[in-house]
């Protein structure tokens, strides 16, 4: 019976994650997302407000880092994976929200791309998509020896 209340508690977790892909749009400011989706080659960068999309940016990535970690915790039951995976969540958003503010004070001459995908891991869960199966591997390779 515990494996099914774990599956069943992760199978929530992960559903928690999409209800974040949809609704996020829709409470979170990100003038972005509507320019990606039509045609940025051809059109200016939108205007936006910095500190307001930063903030909701910083919210979005709250959520899904908390949803992923608990994710982690459920999966494995080992703290120091936890601890670990938080301190890799919190360097990733400095150095992600850094990159992804300079490229778009230089107006993406970098290219959109770029900027592209600093954006979408910030506001996606994509590292979740990392940690799981690296700590599965590590863990597997701990019960050999």
């Amino acid at each position: 019976m515990k494996r099914l209340v774990k599956i069943i508690t992760l199978a929530f977790l992960v559903l928690l994650l999409v209800l974040v892909r949809a609704f996020g749009d829709q409470y979170l400011y990100d003038p972005f997302t509507s320019y990606f989706q039509n045609d940025y080659l051809y059109n200016n960068i939108p205007k936006y407000d910095t500190l307001f999309m930063f903030f909701n940016l910083f919210v979005r990535y709250f959520i899904n880092a908390v949803i992923s970690l608990m994710i982690i915790y459920v999966a494995f039951h080992k703290k120091p994976l936890v601890i670990f995976s938080i301190k890799f969540y919190a360097i990733a958003f400095v150095v992600l929200a850094i990159l992804y503010y300079l490229s778009l004070r230089a107006g993406m001459g970098n290219g959109y791309l770029f900027t592209f995908y600093v954006r979408r891991f910030l506001i996606h869960p994509m590292f979740i998509l990392i940690l799981l199966p690296a700590f599965y591997y590590h863990q597997r390779i701990l019960s050999k020896k």
